[in-house]
């Protein structure tokens, strides 16, 4: 069954429906939006949302001896183990113990105790007193305090006076400054932005690795849909810095950035890494990466593993995967099943649930219920069941209610839709019309339209068109089109050299090599021409090969070309069986070679008999060959 829930119909890696990479928040920064913490300091966690000036040993190991040694320290008057002190106490939520601490460094000129008591009473919710003590802390050189007050000013709408502090902090070698500085230049779409989220990548900032290298990914796209003229592909240095940075991002835990980096090593045919990241992300809660990871295994044949990932990323909601299990149910008769897969996808807000319902009621010949499905589908927007809706309207006999809805596929890229526009035209006569939708299907690669523009164009006597178009529908597989190129190029063919001792030298030319092409793949005319044409060059073997295939598949000119060369050979009951079956099927010239066949065995009843039938099925030179030998029989009869 075709279901549009295979990795096919899927939007950039052919596996997910990409959504937008990161949430824009209400504040100045863009957060996260993989699930992760947002941790109070930057050293062991770079990507929180405020840094404390002076780090501690994450290691917790020693830490209440350390602590308790800063305490005398302290108490002793040491004005840096004050702010130690205050932002140990602060790191794991004691406010209060931290508080007193930080104060008194700060009222003895500490500036990174300064910065750390801003950040205490934002937690307490003071943010215009935390943004005083910020403003002194980068005036004294802090660039945590820069990035937090910048961060301030753009909470409260004042963009310039955001980006000064966060310039200050960023060029001062801050991570979280540069990453908020390039947020904010994004945002208005300043050129700068991508300078600054570089930056922030390169000092280990897990977000801005991943926002750089989608850019860097999205840009990849937009160049490789423009081309390149000598050829090479312009989009793959693009993609392979995209991957570097995706896979920092991906190392440092970013589940997204995982995904999109097994997306760029699957598509480059690096199947087992691609595998790992995907298992890597869908592990960490990412349920397009788990669908992924599903058509992965599907497509190494582990059709069972396969379920068992896309069951997990469809009860996370990820209507791909509910659609994928629609189909591995459908294809195993598990109708059911699958219909409340689809319907889970559809409830996911997967419009293709509801093409694929649509799909499932109609090869049950639920026609009415399949109508339904196809026009919820194509209302909204889902170009093939509009293709499909008019299908089936067509096939009930309303063709006004079906061409708009081929139009609105058509208009929408639906190759199908506009190739099948242009046979309903041509159902009507409309050939002008036709032609222009079959030429618009025939642009976008389809066999069949690329045939009938041919055609069109041989009709029109426009040859060098035709066999451009012929050439393309050829070279894609039709039978027909390999046909009609032939003929065009044997029209074209001058005689055939001879030998100078008199004998014909045969070289195989391109009309032969595409009628050996249509008729291999079945083209009965095109064998039949095969078959004279070896006949020609005296293969009487591969001739009677050739028209031999033509009859058995019904041919009325392969059975008679059969018979001659059966009659030829000396086998002429034989070749009286082939006339015979020709004849019955309309063909005159084989119904008067029985008549002869007839006369000269002295059967003159059935002979007669068969010059009558020759004579009602001409041609005109046959007739009248016919007539005069059936003349002639009856009045040897008569006699």
């Amino acid at each position: 069954m075709d279901v549009m829930g295979d990795k096919a119909t899927l939007l950039e890696t052919g596996r997910f429906v990409q959504p937008a990479d990161f949430v824009q928040p209400t504040g100045d920064l863009a957060r996260p939006t993989d699930g992760a913490s947002q941790p109070v300091g930057d050293f062991p966690q770079p990507e929180g949302e405020f840094t404390l000036d002076r780090p501690t040993d994450p290691d917790e190991t020693g830490v209440a001896a350390e602590e308790a040694r800063q305490l005398l320290a302290a108490e002793a008057g040491d004005v840096e183990a004050m702010s130690v002190l205050g932002a140990m106490r602060l790191r794991r939520g004691d406010l209060d113990g931290a508080e007193p601490h930080l104060r008194a460094a700060t009222a003895a000129g500490d500036r990174a105790a300064a910065n750390n008591l801003g950040v205490l009473l934002h937690q307490r919710g003071y943010a215009d007193d935390a943004a005083g003590w910020w403003r002194i802390a980068a005036v004294a050189g802090s660039a945590a305090a820069a990035h937090a007050l910048g961060r301030h000013h753009r909470e409260r709408g004042d963009e310039p006076a955001a980006e000064y502090w966060l310039r200050q902090s960023a060029e001062q070698g801050h991570a979280l400054g540069a990453y908020a500085l390039a947020d904010l230049l994004e945002h208005r779409s300043d050129d700068g932005a991508e300078r600054w989220m570089r930056a922030a990548a390169e000092r280990g900032h897990r977000e801005a690795a991943y926002r750089l290298a989608r850019a860097l990914d999205r840009q990849a796209v937009r160049t490789g849909e423009e081309g390149s003229d000598n050829g090479v592909a312009p989009s793959e240095p693009l993609l392979d810095e995209a991957a570097q940075w995706y896979r920092q991002a991906a190392a440092r835990g970013h589940r997204r950035a995982a995904l999109h980096l097994g997306a760029i090593l699957e598509k480059r045919g690096e199947l087992k890494e691609a595998g790992r990241w995907y298992l890597t992300s869908a592990k960490d809660g990412e349920a397009r990466a788990a669908c992924a990871l599903g058509f992965l295994l599907r497509d190494a044949g582990d059709t069972e593993s396969a379920a068992v990932w896309w069951l997990r990323a469809a009860q996370d909601g990820d209507g791909n995967a509910a659609n994928a299990l629609g189909a591995l149910h459908a294809e195993r008769g598990e109708t059911q099943t699958a219909e409340r897969w689809y319907r889970a996808a559809m409830d996911a807000g997967d419009v293709n649930g509801a093409y694929n319902l649509g799909l499932l009621c109609a090869e049950q010949s639920r026609t009415a219920q399949a109508e339904q499905w196809y026009r919820r589908a194509a209302y909204a927007g889902h170009r093939e069941a509009a293709n499909a809706l008019a299908i089936l309207l067509l096939q009930g006999g309303d063709a006004t209610g079906a061409e708009p809805w081929f139009s609105k596929a058509a208009e929408a890229g639906s190759v199908d839709a506009a190739f099948n526009l242009g046979i309903l035209h041509a159902g009507r006569g409309e050939e002008r019309a036709a032609l222009r939708w079959y030429e618009r299907a025939a642009a976008a690669g389809h066999t069949e339209a690329a045939l009938q523009v041919g055609i069109a164009r041989l009709r029109d006597g426009d040859e060098h068109a035709a066999e451009r178009h012929l050439r393309r529908a050829a070279g894609a597989g039709s039978g027909e089109a390999a046909y009609r190129l032939a003929t065009v190029l044997d029209a074209r063919r001058p005689p055939e050299p001879a030998h100078e001792l008199g004998e014909t030298v045969h070289e195989k030319t391109e009309c032969e090599e595409w009628y050996e092409r249509a008729a291999s793949q079945g083209h009965r005319r095109a064998q039949v021409r095969v078959g004279m044409l070896a006949a020609a060059r005296g293969d009487v073997v591969e001739a009677a090969r050739w028209y031999r295939a033509a009859a058995e598949a019904g041919s009325r000119n392969g059975a008679f070309n059969l018979g001659l060369l059966l009659a030829r050979e000396g086998s002429e009951p034989e070749a009286a069986v082939w006339w015979t079956r020709a004849a019955d099927a309309g063909h005159g010239r084989s119904a008067l070679r029985l008549a002869l066949v007839y006369a000269r065995r002295g059967e003159l009843a059935e002979g007669q008999r068969w010059a009558d039938r020759a004579v009602a099925l001409g041609p005109r030179e046959v007739a009248e060959r016919a007539a005069r030998l059936r003349d002639a029989l009856r009045e040897e009869l008569s006699a």
